[in-house]
């Protein structure tokens, strides 16, 4: 389906001038070549092709505009035609001549001549005529392409003559010759890159490098508008672009990496929690990562606990398995050994989440805690804590720690990604599992098959059942007994917060089994593929749509091998079902009372789903042929070998192909309607026979015949095999479609990017117009996707993920073809840097789009069977060979040959065996609907027959089972095998013995072996003859097959070990083509070699395939070698190919050898280096005692060698270390390749540009040194407004002032200046990191606000609109942030200011390169590369360094060097280098802290203590360990007297101690002292920032500033130092000024240079020519790191090292870092009185409810030492008097701000542990109760630094105290020393509301200890100073301690009535009762004794 034009003349133009011409259609427009100077009349005679993918429309229009071309400015229009298509769309063919319209529509005299044709879908119009296209004199122009800009790559010609029938040769020479051949010069993977055309104006061996005239040359062809700043290269320049368009790239990368373990660490510190919802709780936290759990230390009676406990885990598993591992942290109150505790809250989020944070960690972030048993609790705390995971080589740079005074801002540091919303809510997922289908036939157990036969019962024996993982969370279906096509119809029900912190969900189908479940088949669905977070976006959702499953092989055996690949692990081998399910999300609405408020799995029934809602049934069609199996390895070579193609079930030899007629019947509704529909769309033919088609799904076993030693061949010559397989998918194609239009884009984007950076690499000119030509093809390729796509938005079966994700795609690639548009036109020169990063941004965007999370088709399978033993497999995408009518959607491999590896199945393929090929095929795929099926061959070369079965004999469509190919070329092909470099090391010796071995279809050969070398220089031509080739001539030249160069290691016994593989296409000349430029002779480039998945060097060759003509070989170029070598039968590379050399110079600077290891056990004694470089080389002198001095004394040697001119090919430099023993024997110690020379090269100097700098003074103005840094930074960044300032004012100054507002600051200001005695080092320390971190944010800020710009820019470019918006918005922003920052300056200023160095937060190695200024290390490697993750790293192949450097350079160099004053000759260019004898130096080494330690004891602690090693020198620091501690504060300084070069390598580590046993090494860290040394940035001592002589910034060094100085300039050979009057100094030509006068101890104030000297040392940087930056006065940070953990820091220690020569004055004493000392306070708290507190006890009697009062109080961490006062009974009002005074002596760290406390950690501890908390008071009121636990009623927390002012009343005093706390005027008891007032005690009510339940009057007192000494006071009310007793009322005693007055008091007050009533009735009951006891009796009496 295409629109063709021929654009043939454009004439009657005017003048004469470069003509060029445009044609657009649907928004696609292609260029013409440039005519140069033609006057009336423009022949192009070009033709242009637009693929379209919906039938044209009559009223659409096409558009021609021509143009006068212009090399500078824009094209100018000449005229445009336009034309309306009906007539082509009802006709198919027009030819039109036509006047053109100019700019206002009116005709003009110039007229055109075209013909446009149009084929339709169908195929209805448009016979084709070739030969016209033919007649066109433009097609056979070698560099034109037909397609001539950017887009051309757009609409690769992909479906040549698709209605030939295929098979017949059709003229598509035509077609082809448009494409063109060639290559780049330095290229990753060499297929198809293509070359530029060579003009013949160059010479013969010129390398081929584009020039830029070229550039322009050939832009000018194509038409590009040619500003520099403009000009876009796209694919056209030929610097890549696949040639090919019948053959697809292999996959360079073999190794599967999925499911190999790796080393993870997870460490997570646990810093405090606040706002735990609870009252009095003892709270702990447990940290699981997986399955395993760990748990913080008890807090006391706390809801806001400060743990401060780090914790670390560590695992050895595969990626995947360790990114789905939950990571839980949860609160739990009151656990103890006999109960599990309550929770109180959890938090969870998986690892992988975390492994994305930038640096791979959350730092010092709140984790918000949810109840997850009650949905609608809201939240219940927070929890500070950090996280990191680190794998091997990650490395973790932790933020600076310093002290953390800030106040922490909860909200805006939650532990939560970017983008996701503090308040999340919670939401239901419901999975829902329909059926599956297609199982493997499970248990095979014995019993299984003893029944089958007994009772002939063949039941399905499989029992499956579904399991959902997520969040940690498992749910399950029903089992489903004996079915392989099980119904489920159910729903699992998650219940998590939204959006989760777990990406993934796993879901597998399992099969219940008695003795164990196992796994079917596991699928993952990332959650970030099917939701969209963007405004626009939608929550996940899922289906109903079939997902595929993979894992091992479908053959039945008891144990299975693969097993783990079922469990999701590694890459599938094969098919295992299908599972159909759906999924979605329901947010929760938590205020609902219906909700069902637990967030346990459910599991319910769900109702199914109509059949046909996954898509339509249709019959697919997969066809394939085999034209090549090649490099068969020989372990297999000896049994037949076959191969099988499955897709899903269909073609498995074990399960069958029964086509799904059931199915489709039930699918489709009525089934027969569907049928006959089917049958009319497809042609009449195929109808009748499609019954008969049966799939062929396995070729025919053939023996294989040898290739060479180590592989086979089958002999697949003229006749190849083919397969074919008919299936039954739902048609759901259009997934795949948009998936591969996306793929494409990527991968064109990709090869465009890897140019770039080529040209970069390579130093090409104009890299940036490559980049533009890649983001003009991005644009272009975006748009075409959104027309595409957007046809086919009304599909029944779609799900609603399709909908969303189509919109979400579109709205994405149009945003990105926006944003690609935009950022074009930024591309500068200087900018590509910066654009790639972003464009490869675009990049990753693309791939995550493009990867469509619902499957449709299943994957293709080729396995390749020996005796039916399944033994390697390769898996191919279906999307890739899905055909399509439109070239986009068209899967990448579809009918194209592509080159397979095959692969050893799971574990198997890991490490060196995986890497050696199984068998190389090259197979040719077509996927496609069956009703599609007429092109299916289409792409094959050409030139072949067709073989079918006896059946399919005489139907055209029939596919055939094998090809036979009736044309072959004989061909020569030509291998330069030129050199290698970087190889892998294969022998033990750390050297290879390589040769390579090259493969070209069924034939191989090799190089000679050269041994010893990781570097070799082959220089070999290797000449393959009669090579033969199937199929046309012309499709060879740009379409041959791939060579295949393997590198080995030869061994003398066994068999040569595999060292790496790439891959070339080589350069093709016909025999009736020429052998001249530009294609031929080809150039050298470089293979990248891989092995597995990393790279192992690279390989310098050229490949040549040239065709045997008629004449045979006599007409082929002669082979011309060098004439001066003669290597016998060994042909070397031809001199058009060979580089041309040149004469060099190389020196080399031999110092000394260090850290030698054994060899063989033995010592090395008397080493020697030798240096090697292309054949050439020199030895160095002879150690005669290795031992006494490990130097050489003979500084510099040099050789003379001959090298390519092109540095790019400078053959690498071998040092090779061999120690000389007895009797002239040689061992090799060990070696080193210099892969770069380019660092070493010497260019002289430009002649010109040495002089401007030498006359007239320049100032050099130091002005802005003296204020205090942090307020420099202020002034500069008001200076230039325009910098939005994002820093101005921490938070923490802000709220400063704010209390000096309130707090009628003035006192206050002076009270914090510091007195000069009180500073100390530590002052100075402290004030640096607070200048560090402000820098760090600053420059955080400028980074955030540089991106802000960038993303501004490119939107800018897109919304014009926005762009007026924010520039209004500005400069308001700004005012505010001025006036935000102006009074900050005042304030600072008068703070006194101290002196500061720098803390660096790295290693000064990383500061300074290594100090590598002159002296460079290189280190000497033996033994081995480790291949897999457990051999030997770089680390322990290190036998040793060698030090010294090189200079190269062409000689002869010029005069003027040479005749420099003070010009040794013997030194060469390593002129002013220091001797090389031993130098005795004091080292001093001050270690600071050690921050974040590894553990190393079971309770998550360690002991640490420092080592350091120098030479015999060894220090164990053993007594001084540091108790329980993981931030351990070491402040000590060593001295070590070393006598460099013997000991110049100085490792610090940090120990364990324990107890019993040996103590453990957490880590170490080793520097190179000798380095530091010798270095021009003098990194002995460094230089401060002001000079003094007394106080605590002391200088250190023994030479003065001014010595250093003078000594500098003369070592320089600078003019100077001229001190000058008024302050000023002048050296070369630069002129400081500075102050002159400085004080002494006794403030006598004296005339010095001192510091005009040092201000100089700061700025020696500019000093031209010897100026370099010297090292400040610093304090480092260096990772520790543990060799048994490679690669995973330990913990950081902060440290520096001084070196002072011995034979100098001897410097002053260390400076003094020993810590500080804490000082010894005592607080007294009194407690006067308490009010309103809450009433909790009802009386016996009277139900009245009273309290009995008591307050507790303790300073945070010392819960055991807390006090109560006594209690006051029976407050009927709350109000409670206690006159109580309690006292809490401490230790403080006022630098700080925190209590020191040591104390053991349990009753088993050895020793006292010391822990820094926070200054904080607690103050409890409790209700005590004499039989039951005492009832907890409030609490207030003070933090005796900042807590709010004491009420002066008790009705003042309110919540707001305690809630709004940042408005109140905060006090600090350190300050005030005493405060009285009220204060409310708070708790939380049922609803989780802060509520006062009481008030107390108290007051603080805080005294030193001495003057707590001076004035004693007693605890409670005790002597001395006694406090009065409280005045109680009378109600108040209790009554067992005094019961008569109790009773007194209730029967005198209250009851008086009460009693005499009760007293007068009981005597009237009394007197009732006695009267009928006497009254019988008297009756009686009276009626008797009457």
């Amino acid at each position: 389906m295409a629109l063709l034009l021929q654009l043939r003349t454009v004439s009657g133009l005017r003048g004469k001038a470069d003509r060029i011409a445009k044609a657009a259609f649907r928004g696609l427009s292609f260029y013409t070549r440039v005519l140069e100077n033609c006057e009336d009349e423009a022949r192009f005679d070009e033709t242009f092709r637009w693929p379209v993918a919906s039938n044209i429309d009559g009223n659409e229009i096409l558009e021609i505009q021509v143009f006068n071309y212009s090399k500078v400015f824009t094209n100018r229009l000449i005229g445009t035609f336009r034309m309306v298509l009906q007539k082509v769309v009802e006709e198919g063919q027009v030819e039109v001549t036509d006047t053109l319209i100019d700019d206002n529509n009116s005709a003009i005299q110039t007229s055109i001549s075209i013909e446009i044709r149009y084929q339709a879908l169908d195929g209805t119009v448009g016979a084709w005529n070739d030969k016209e296209f033919l007649e066109t004199p433009s097609v056979h122009s070698e560099g034109d392409g037909r397609y001539p800009l950017e887009t051309d790559s757009l609409l690769s010609g992909h479906r040549q003559g698709s209605d030939v029938s295929p098979g017949k040769s059709n003229q598509q020479s035509a077609e082809r010759s448009f494409r063109r051949a060639g290559k780049g010069v330095f290229s990753a993977m060499k297929l198809g890159k293509t070359r530029p055309p060579k003009d013949d104006h160059r010479k013969q061996d010129e390398p081929a490098v584009l020039e830029a005239e070229d550039l322009d040359r050939k832009a000018m062809r194509q038409g590009g508008r040619l500003e520099p700043d403009t000009i876009s290269l796209a694919s056209v320049t030929a610097v890549t672009t696949n040639v090919s368009n019948k053959r697809s790239k292999p996959d360079i990368k073999m190794e599967p990496s999925a499911g190999r373990p790796m080393d993870y660490q997870v460490s997570i510190t646990i810093i405090e929690a606040r706002q735990l919802v609870g009252l009095n709780m003892d709270p702990v936290v447990c940290v699981e990562v997986g399955d395993e759990k760990k748990y913080t230390s008890m807090k006391e009676s706390t809801n806001c606990p400060y743990y401060n406990e780090y914790f670390v885990f560590d695992f050895h598993v595969p990626p995947d398995v360790m990114f789905d591992k939950i990571i839980k942290l949860s609160v739990i109150h009151s656990k103890n050994l006999l109960r599990s505790g309550t929770l109180v809250g959890s938090f969870k989020m998986d690892v992988g989440t975390v492994y994305t944070q930038p640096e791979h960690q959350f730092y010092h972030k709140w984790a918000i805690l949810s109840d997850p048993e009650d949905l609608t609790a809201g939240l219940k705390g927070y929890l500070k804590c950090d996280i990191a995971v680190v794998g091997k080589g990650d490395n973790i740079k932790t933020p600076h720690k310093a002290n953390e005074t800030e106040e922490d801002d909860i909200e805006g540091n939650l532990l939560l990604p970017d983008g996701v919303p503090p308040e999340r809510q919670w939401a239901r997922f419901y999975i829902k599992i329909y059926r599956a289908e297609g199982l493997p036939r499970m248990n095979t157990s014995i019993m299984a098959n003893v029944k089958k036969a007994l009772i002939g019962e063949n039941k399905d024996l499989v029992d499956p059942y579904v399991q959902v993982v997520f969040a940690g969370q498992k749910g399950k279906t029903s089992i489903q007994k004996s079915s392989y096509e099980p119904l489920w119809n159910e729903q699992i029900v998650f219940t998590e917060m939204f959006p989760p912190l777990c990406k993934r969900i796993k879901i597998q189908i399992r099969d219940s089994d008695k003795v164990n479940d196992v796994a079917i088949g596991t699928h993952f669905i990332d959650l970030r593929k099917i939701s969209n977070e963007g405004d626009k976006g939608f929550l996940p959702t899922f289906g109903p749509a079939w997902v595929n499953m993979y894992g091992s092989t479908r053959n039945y055996t008891l144990m299975d091998e693969h097993q783990e690949l079922n469990e999701g692990l590694g890459e599938g081998v094969s098919f295992r079902a299908r599972l159909l399910m759906s999924l979605a999300v329901e947010i929760l609405d938590t205020s609902n009372p219906e909700i069902n408020s637990s967030t346990e799995v459910q599991v319910e029934q769900a109702t199914s789903i109509a059949d046909n809602c996954t898509g339509k049934m249709e019959e697919f069609f997969l066809f394939g042929a085999f034209l090549e199996a090649t490099m068969i390895d020989r372990k297999i070579g000896d049994k037949p070998i076959n191969f099988e193609v499955t897709i899903g079930n269909y073609g498995n030899q074990i399960d069958g192909m029964a086509k799904p007629i059931l199915r489709r019947k039930k699918e489709g509704g009525d089934g027969d309607e569907e049928e006959s529909e089917l049958l009319q769309n497809s042609s009449e033919d195929e109808g009748d026979e499609d019954g008969e088609l049966v799939s062929v799904s396995s070729t025919q076993p053939v023996k294989p015949l040898v290739t060479d030693r180590n592989y086979f061949h089958l002999p697949y010559f003229e006749k190849k095999p083919c397969i074919y397989i008919k299936s039954w998918w739902q048609d759901q194609r259009r997934r795949l479609y948009n998936a591969n239009i996306m793929d494409k884009i990527a991968d064109k984007l990709e090869e465009g990017l890897n140019d770039v950076q080529e040209m970069i690499k390579t130093e090409k000119p104009h890299p940036e117009r490559r980049l533009r030509g890649v983001l003009e093809e991005l644009s272009s390729g975006c748009l075409r996707f959104v027309t595409l796509a957007d046809k086919d938005q009304h599909h029944s079966s779609r799900t609603r993920l399709d909908r969303e994700r189509l919109k979400s795609c579109m709205r994405e690639l149009e945003n990105m073809g926006q944003q690609a548009t935009t950022l074009r036109s930024q591309v500068k020169k200087n900018t590509v840097k910066d654009k790639m990063k972003l464009v490869q941004n675009f990049l990753q965007k693309l791939r995550f789009l493009a990867d469509e999370p619902q499957h449709t088709i299943p994957d293709i399978f080729i396995w390749m069977m020996s005796n039916n033993k399944r033994i390697a497999y390769a898996r191919v995408p279906s999307k890739d060979i899905l055909y399509s009518i439109v070239d986009e959607e068209m899967g990448k491999d579809c009918a194209k040959v592509k080159t397979i590896f095959l692969k050893l199945p799971g574990k198997r393929g890991f490490g060196p065996a995986g890497w050696t090929v199984q068998a190389k095929m090259e197979m040719y795929l077509w996927l496609g609907l069956n009703k599609q099926r007429k092109d299916f061959l289409s792409g094959l070369p050409c030139g072949f027959e067709e073989k079918k079965t006896t059946r399919g004999q005489n139907l055209p469509s029939f596919p055939p089972i094998s090809l036979l190919y009736t044309k072959k070329q004989v061909f020569q092909l030509r291998a330069h095998m030129y050199q290698a470099r970087s190889l892998f090391a294969a022998d033990s010796s750390g050297l290879s013995d390589p040769f390579a071995r090259v493969f070209f279809i069924s034939q191989s050969q090799c190089t000679e072996v050269l041994n010893e070398t990781l570097c070799p220089t082959w220089d070999q031509l290797l000449v393959f003859d009669n090579v033969e080739l199937y199929g046309e001539a012309h499709e060879m030249r740009d379409d041959p097959p791939i060579i295949v160069i393997e590198i080995y290691d030869q061994d003398t016994v066994g068999k040569a070990d595999f060292m790496g593989r790439t891959f070339a296409k080589p350069v093709v000349k016909m025999s009736d083509e020429h052998y001249c430029p530009p294609r031929f002779p080809p150039q050298l480039e470089y293979y990248q070699i891989y092995r597995g998945n990393s790279t192992a060097g690279d390989l310098l060759a050229a490949f040549e395939l040239l065709q045997i003509g008629p004449g045979g070989k006599s007409d082929l170029p002669p082979i011309d070698g060098p004439t001066d070598m003669d290597r016998g039968p060994i042909l070397p590379v031809p001199l058009g190919i060979r580089p041309v050399l040149s004469k060099y110079r190389v020196e080399i600077l031999f110092w000394g050898l260090r850290d030698l290891k054994r060899v063989n056990l033995a010592q090395v004694d008397r080493p020697r280096v030798d240096i090697e470089c292309a054949g050439k080389g020199v030895q160095s002198a002879l150690i005669q005692n290795y031992k006494k001095n490990p130097n050489f004394s003979t500084l510099v040697k040099w050789f003379e060698v001959t090298l390519p001119e092109n540095e790019l090919l400078h053959p690498p430099l071998n040092i090779r270390v061999v120690d000389c023993r007895a009797f002239g024997r040689y061992t090799l110690v060990g070696s080193h390749a210099v892969s770069s020379l380019r660092k070493f090269i010497y260019r002289p100097p430009d002649k010109k540009a040495q002089h401007w700098n030498m006359t007239g003074e320049i100032v050099v103005n130091m002005e802005p040194e003296v204020p205090i840094k942090k307020m420099e930074t202020m002034v500069k960044l008001e200076a230039n407004s325009d910098a939005v300032v994002k820093v101005d004012v921490s938070e923490e100054e802000k709220e400063k002032k704010k209390k000096k507002k309130k707090g009628g600051g003035g006192e206050e200001v002076e009270e914090e200046e510091p007195d000069e005695s009180m500073l100390d080092w530590w002052s100075k320390y402290f004030a640096s990191i607070e200048t560090m971190k402000e820098q760090l944010r600053q420059q955080e800020a400028a980074a955030a606000e540089a991106e802000e710009k960038e993303e501004m820019e490119i939107a800018e470019g897109s919304k014009g609109q926005a762009k007026n918006k924010e520039k209004s918005k500005a400069p308001k922003d700004d005012k505010k942030k001025k006036q935000q920052s102006a009074p900050e300056l005042p304030e600072k200023k008068n703070k006194q200011k101290i002196d500061e160095l720098k803390v660096f937060n790295k290693e000064l190695e990383a500061e300074f390169d290594n100090f590598e200024d002159w002296l460079h290390t290189f280190n000497l490697l033996r033994g081995k590369i480790g291949d897999n993750d457990d051999n030997a790293t770089e680390e322990e192949r290190i036998v040793g360094r060698f030090k010294g450097s090189m200079c190269v350079y062409k000689v002869p160099l010029p005069d003027d060097i040479t005749k420099e004053a003070g010009y040794d000759p013997n030194f060469g260019m390593f002129q002013g280098i220091p001797s090389n004898d031993p130098i005795n130096v004091l080292v001093r080494v001050y270690i600071v802290r050690a921050t974040d330690l590894h553990p190393a004891d079971i309770n998550g602690k360690a002991d640490p203590y420092i080592a350091i090693k120098l030479g015999k020198t060894d220090i164990k620091d053993k007594e001084n360990y540091i108790s329980k501690q993981l931030n351990p504060v070491f402040g000590k300084s060593f001295d070590i007297e070393a006598t460099f070069p013997m000991e110049s390598m100085l490792t610090v580590a940090v120990y364990d101690w324990d107890l019993v046993g040996t103590d453990d090494l957490i880590g170490e860290t080793k520097i190179d002292l000798e380095n530091r040394y010798y270095s021009k940035h003098r990194a002995t001592c460094g230089v401060s920032q002001t000079y003094s002589i007394h106080g605590y910034n002391t200088w250190r060094d023994p030479m003065k500033p001014s010595q250093i100085l003078s000594k500098l300039c003369k070592e320089g050979k600078v003019d100077g130092p001229h001190f000058g009057p008024g302050g000023r100094v002048k050296v070369a030509n630069r002129v400081f000024t500075g102050p002159t006068e400085i004080e002494d101890e006794n403030g006598q104030k004296k005339q010095t240079d001192e510091h005009l000297a040092l201000t100089v040392l700061r700025h020696w940087e500019d000093i031209p020519r010897a100026g370099c930056k010297l090292v400040p006065e610093h304090v480092e940070t260096r990772p520790l790191l543990n060799p048994d953990k490679p690669g995973i820091e330990q913990g950081r220690l902060e440290m520096w090292v001084d070196m002072f020569p011995m034979d100098m004055p001897a410097p002053g004493p260390a400076t003094d870092i020993s810590p500080r000392k804490p000082k010894k306070y005592e607080l007294r708290v009194i407690v006067w009185n308490t009010d309103e507190v809450i009433l909790e006890d009802d009386d016996y009697f009277t139900g009245e409810k009273s309290s009995d009062i008591f307050v507790r109080g303790w300073l945070k961490g010392q819960q055991e030492d807390k006090q109560d006062t006594d209690v006051h009974y029976h407050s009927l009002t709350g109000e409670g008097n206690f006159n109580w005074r309690y006292i809490f002596p401490f230790d403080y760290l006022m630098a700080e701000e925190k209590i020191v406390i040591s104390k053991k950690e349990s009753m088993f501890s050895w020793d006292e542990t010391e822990y820094k908390i926070p200054a904080r008071l607690t103050l409890q009121v409790w209700d005590a109760d004499h039989f039951s636990a005492d009832d907890f009623l409030g609490a207030i927390e003070l933090d005796l630094n900042r807590f709010p002012r004491g009420a002066k009343t008790s009705k003042q005093c309110s919540l707001e105290m305690v809630t709004n706390e940042a408005e109140l005027p905060m006090v600090s008891i350190f300050k005030q020393k005493r405060v009285k007032g009220w204060w409310p005690f708070v708790a939380r009510d049922e609803n989780d509301e802060l509520e006062v339940t009481g008030k107390v009057e108290a007051e603080l007192h805080l005294l030193t200890a001495e003057e707590a000494e001076k004035s004693p006071a007693g605890l409670a009310r005790n002597e001395p100073d006694p406090l009065e007793k409280p005045n109680r009322p009378d109600t108040s005693f209790i009554w067992f301690l005094n019961p008569l007055k109790s009773i007194k008091y209730l029967i005198c007050t209250r009851y008086k009535w009460l009693i005499i009533k009760i007293v007068l009735a009981l005597l009237l009951l009394i007197m009732i009762a006695l009267f009928l006891y006497s009254m019988p009796g008297y009756m009686v009496k009276k009626l008797l004794g009457a």
